[in-house]
């Protein structure tokens, strides 16, 4: 039903607001006013993954944007969200998520299982995330050169993009969460259609591009016998396939076989693409030859 997407410093206080939101979900959807759908709240968190801290170590001399270790992790991240979203399912992802393009690839997975989304910035400044680091007990603490390093990275979200919205900032010095508010954009906010882009690919038959080059072929040839005896043009009917048959209107002149292939060269070009790439126009596009016949017929009536 819905994505929660959590970024922030490391060490800023982001899995103490993670089970704060996730109390007050829960504590909504036991509500004896809630009649929405049955919903279940769950965290999916870099401690669920069982990935150490240590995914986040820069190579000693390495300046590259991510280690050799920290793709795999948001890799295995990222698969285990698609793997987890589903329409009875609040899915709080509990991780830096500090990385613009990635919080996008999360929205766009969001998007094509028409989930509701929003973000969740857990602000607090870098010198208090480098006390709580040092101070913490659970084992769970960054290296101070990792943690210098996710710092300087760190690509805040913000509300004027899509991805990030709507974005709800919860300061280190609050004792609340916006709850309310989190919860509307979660139960009532708009279901955004997937992305184009994102959308998988309608591919062509097998046997699109033969039926394609067979059927225009046909026509181009009956059509140049039917032409070749008259040029005084009109409706000209061309039987593409058996209890198939096409109109094609013909201007009051002389017509070429030239002309005619010239034609047909361009109609097969403009439709290769479609079936090498495939269409995303999934229902709107028909290789058959009576398809095919209608669209050439069109095509040769409107450039003769």
């Amino acid at each position: 039903m819905a994505l929660v997407t959590i970024s922030g410093y490391p060490s800023a206080g982001k899995s103490t607001r993670v089970a704060q939101i996730q109390a007050y979900l829960q504590q909504r959807l036991a509500a004896e006013d809630y009649a929405g759908p049955k919903l279940s709240v769950e965290v999916l968190s870099d401690d669920v993954l069982n990935l150490e801290r240590s995914v986040y170590n820069v190579l000693s001399g390495h300046r590259s944007e991510d280690s050799r270790s920290e793709k795999p992790a948001r890799g295995a991240l990222f698969t285990a969200m698609q793997r987890q979203m589903s329409t009875d399912k609040i899915l709080i992802v509990d991780s830096l998520n500090y990385i613009k393009g990635f919080r996008y690839q999360m929205y766009c997975a969001a998007r094509e299982m028409k989930l509701r989304v929003c973000t969740v910035h857990v602000v607090a400044a870098p010198d208090v995330c480098r006390e709580w680091n040092t101070n913490r007990k659970d084992g769970r603490t960054y290296s101070t050169e990792t943690f210098e390093n996710l710092i300087m990275r760190y690509e805040e979200p913000s509300s004027m993009v899509r991805w990030d919205s709507p974005l709800f900032s919860i300061l280190w010095l609050d004792t609340e969460i916006p709850g309310e508010q989190i919860w509307d954009a979660l139960t009532k906010g708009v279901v955004k259609p997937p992305n184009g882009a994102s959308l998988s690919v309608a591919k062509a038959p097998t046997d699109a591009l033969h039926t394609l080059e067979q059927t225009t072929a046909g026509i181009v040839s009956q059509l140049f016998s039917e032409a070749s005896g008259s040029s005084s043009g009109g409706k000209v009917v061309i039987a593409v396939s058996e209890g198939v048959k096409v109109d094609v209107t013909l201007p009051p002149r002389n017509i070429t076989l030239a002309e005619l292939q010239r034609l047909k060269r361009q109609f097969v070009t403009i439709h290769k693409k479609a079936i090498t790439l495939g269409s995303t126009e999934k229902g709107r596009m028909d290789w058959s030859e009576e398809s095919i016949g209608s669209k050439f017929s069109t095509f040769l009536g409107e450039h003769l």
